[in-house]
């Protein structure tokens, strides 16, 4: 029976270490005074990762976004409403997983260079779309997808919060890297 108990906890402590953001238990400092400049180490190891497993399937994503500082959010969030251009984002700077380098976003890239974000495009010819087969080999790896939200999907967007809120974030609570 103990074996077992150690077992499971063993596992337990594995897909904690290995899935921070989907886990209550990770570890968080307060550091109100200094906002992040880049992507965090955690994210951009999985981002990665990420790569790596699609090319692997025979689909090439390119990161179109990471860390994005509040005044580049700000002017995001005017394209479709103070300047020209579609709505692409709900949030203001300060209010995305991006402003605090928790988030990415991709697209997919075809042999030719060409950029291109069609969730039904099947490059690799196997009968699935290529970007939900993206968005799952993401979620294996611990990140969000915006795809799978009520309301707005974001579905070039994956994140991963680790288990910190925005509210969390703005009063500067920080993950820690657990590498």
């Amino acid at each position: 029976m103990f074996i077992l108990f150690a077992f499971v906890a063993y596992q337990s402590f594995l897909f904690i270490k290995e899935y921070p953001g989907s886990a209550d238990q990770v570890e968080y400092e307060v550091n109100a005074e200094t906002l992040p400049t880049e992507l965090h180490p955690f994210v951009a190891e999985k981002t990665e990762i990420l790569k790596e497993k699609t090319a692997e399937k025979g689909i090439t994503i390119l990161i179109t976004d990471d860390y994005r500082s509040f005044e580049e959010q700000d002017k995001l969030y005017d394209k479709g409403r103070k300047t020209p251009g579609n709505v692409v984002t709900h949030m203001e700077g300060g209010e995305s997983y991006h402003n605090f380098g928790l988030a990415v976003d991709f697209a997919l890239q075809l042999e030719n260079g060409n950029v291109i974000w069609d969730t039904e495009y099947d490059g690799n010819n196997n009968g699935q779309s290529d970007w939900f087969e993206v968005a799952e080999i993401a979620k294996e790896l611990g990140f969000e997808w915006g795809g799978d939200w009520r309301g707005f999907r974001d579905y070039p967007h994956l994140q991963m919060d680790f288990g910190l809120t925005i509210n969390d974030l703005q009063e500067g609570k920080r993950p820690k890297y657990p590498g």
